[in-house]
This record gives C-alpha cells, structure tokens and sequence, in this order.
C-alpha cells in the first residue's frame, strides 16, 4: 500500500472514471506539498472524503462558514484510495472505516485516528440481484463476489461466511471500486455485492438489489476520522476545530432530518429516497475514545490476522490519539 506521489497521482487520473472526484486546484496541491498555505497566508487543511461524507454533512449545517482555514476536497469512491491517499501524505485526513484502518497500518502507514463514531451496521451488507436465488450467507459458497479489498464490506462479507461455517476459500472474492462492481453485479460477472452506504440504500430504492446479509451482529459500525502524523504535528489546532464542526454539524443533521436528507441527494448526486433512506438508518452519533472503543478495534484487527489476511499481529492501541475530545 505505500506509495510514492507520483504513483498516487497517477491512480487518480487513471481512476477518476470510476467515481473519483479530483479538481485541478487538488492536483495542484498534491503534486506541489510547498502549498501548504493559501496565498493569503492561511493554513490549508487537505480533507479526503467518500461519497456521501463529511463535505455534505457541512455543508448542509453550514459549518463551513466562517472558517479560520482553507479546505481543500479529494473525494474517493471508497476507504482504500483513501487510506493510500493518506498514506503518500496527499490529504491531510479523512473518513474511515475500522476495517481499512487496519490494512493501513498494516502497510505502515503513519496515521493516527482522532475521532470515532458508531452508525447502525446493517448498511453495511452482501448484496445480490433482486432475482438471485441466494438466501443465506451459506448460499455463497463458491460464488464471486465483489468488494473493495479491506473494506467493511469486506469484512462484513468473512464475518458473515465464516459464522455459516465457510471459509475465506470457499468464495471467491473480486475487488473492484463500487462503480465497477454494480456494473459486474447487473451484468451476472459477479454473484453478489459486499457494500456500504449509501450504496447499499440506492441499490435498495432503485431496484437494482436487495440485502442478503447485512451488517448487524457482524460489523462494530465505528468509523473514524483519520489524520496524518504529519498533519497532527503542524495542524493540530485546525483539526481540532474541524473535528467540532464535524459533530456539531452530525448533531445538527439528526435534528433536521428531512433538510439534511435533501441536502444530502443534491450534494452527492443520489435519489432523495435513497440519501433519506441510508441516512435515517445510520443513526451516527460521534464519541470519545476510551479503553473499551480501543478494544473493538483490536478485535477487527484480530480476526485479520485469524483469516490470514495480515502476515503479523497488529497492535492498534498506538494509532489512536486522544488528544481530541469532543463534546457529545
């Protein structure tokens, strides 16, 4: 997963066709790290986000008024460009899911997670056509099914197969980005779609799948903000003030549902059933790190190393900082 700038560059214009959003001022500042600070002197904070992310949620609570800081979006179709993207240093932080993390700092990379939330799992799903013949998590045993590699997806999907006594052989996993996977999944190339929201609830509302398996009782539902330790030593104070606005704007979301829903639909480019669907069932609520959330975490990284997706135990408790609070 480490990579040099010049290759992450060139996974994203070789990507960008697949759902990821990059702006020429973006590219800019990857490719120039000098540009660290806007001309008018002001600290740039450069926020990597996935569809349906944290640049809606602010913008639709209007937390991105009267900023101390630039922010500068890249915006990626999934946790994995995200955590490379993170990890060659190109953003300075993100949205990202326990699963991920792991195979992250897995490949080294330095990040660290300031902030952490729990959603409802159930999102979170394997999904299939609407006139699959699939019933069970045990009726996936020998089918292809298409995932994001270290996803939640993912993981929900070898959660799933091993508790109906399968092993991590007896499927055949292909990873491709989610626009690929739909398109594979409509076509029969695959059998069965390991995903998240809000691709699961516009899969759901248009038709084009239902939920075979989904997430509760198999996924923990926390997801994290990440930062890099580079980003933490020089932009500590701008991301502690991000992260508020984060909560505050989560907070104010929850309180204004049917706004922040259409919100949601007009900013990311989804049907408004869908963004109120996969909204509403979330039930995001931000939290503190403490000892018991560092645990859950060590578990996800444990059942890894168990499927013999990691070639060494991994020890999660360094990554987290709680340096940053938050009011909840």
């Amino acid at each position: 997963m480490t990579i040099s700038r010049r290759r992450f560059l060139q996974y994203l214009t070789t990507t960008s066709a697949a759902g990821t959003a990059i702006t020429l001022s973006t590219l800019s500042s990857l490719a120039a790290p000098g540009l660290a600070f806007a001309q008018s002197g002001r600290p740039v904070l450069k926020a990597g986000d996935q569809k349906g992310g944290l640049r809606a949620l602010l913008e639709a609570a209007d937390e991105l008024k009267q900023l101390p800081y630039d922010i500068q979006w890249t915006e990626f179709p999934a946790a994995a460009p995200l955590a490379e993207a993170l990890n060659a240093g190109a953003v300075d932080c993100g949205p990202i899911g326990d699963a991920p993390v792991i195979f992250a700092l897995s490949a080294g990379a330095a990040i660290k997670i300031i902030g952490a939330n729990r959603s409802d799992a159930f999102g979170t799903a394997v999904l299939v056509r609407p006139d699959s013949t699939l019933r069970t998590a045990a009726d996936l045993k020998g089918k292809n099914i298409g995932t994001t590699r270290g996803s939640i997806g993912h993981f929900v999907t070898l959660k799933a197969i091993t508790a109906a006594g399968l092993s991590p052989s007896d499927v055949n996993f292909r990873f491709l980005p989610p626009a690929d996977t739909v398109t594979a999944l409509a076509s029969g190339s695959v059998d069965a779609w390991a995903t998240w929201e809000p691709y699961t609830a516009v899969a759901e509302t248009t038709g084009r799948a239902r939920v075979l398996v989904n997430g509760r009782g198999l996924w923990s539902g926390l997801s994290y903000l990440a930062a890099t330790d580079a980003a933490i030593a020089a932009k500590q104070e701008v991301l502690r003030d991000f992260l508020a606005r984060v909560v505050r704007a989560q907070v104010w979301s929850y309180q204004h549902v049917d706004a922040f829903s259409a919100a949601m639909a007009r900013i990311i480019g989804i049907p408004p059933e869908a963004a109120k669907l996969q909204f509403s069932r979330r039930a995001t609520k931000w939290r503190n790190i403490d000892d018991a959330l560092v645990a859950e975490q060590q578990r996800t990284a444990d059942f890894y190393s168990q499927v013999g997706l990691l070639r060494q135990p991994l020890d999660v408790r360094p990554t987290f900082d709680k340096r940053f609070p938050i009011k909840v």
